[in-house]
């Protein structure tokens, strides 16, 4: 079976070629569009505790689920216009991490890497 963002990029990529919307799909309109997206995700839960975050009912988890798939699909879209492996990305990304954030060094302890002693 196919890569699962593979599919999800060609059925984004054909909506936009049927409604003549790739003339819109610029890198920058599409990282504007994806950061709003972010903003509205952030909305659902601005005054919300921790426990109240964690705790959703059905209707909001709906919403959030669809802004989450809002970033999601500016995030594939913008990959695509850019030519961005955005799997080969990940995990380039998470190898990186392991080595910023050994896990002997940083277990239980949120900070920036650049915080930590040398």
């Amino acid at each position: 079976m196919p890569d699962s963002l593979a599919n999800l990029n060609a059925r984004l990529l054909r909506f936009a070629q049927e409604r003549d919307w790739e003339q819109f799909h610029s890198p920058k309109n599409l990282a504007m569009a994806l950061a709003g997206e972010a903003g509205e995700l952030l909305e659902h839960f601005q005054w919300l505790t921790e426990a109240q975050s964690a705790a959703l009912d059905d209707a909001k988890r709906r919403e959030v689920a669809h802004e989450m798939a809002d970033i999601l699909n500016y995030l594939v879209r913008l990959s695509e216009r850019l030519g961005i492996d955005l799997i080969a990305a990940a995990e380039d990304k998470i190898a990186i991490n392991e080595q910023r954030y050994p896990a002997d060094k940083v277990r239980g302890d949120a900070r920036r890497a650049s915080d930590y002693p040398d």
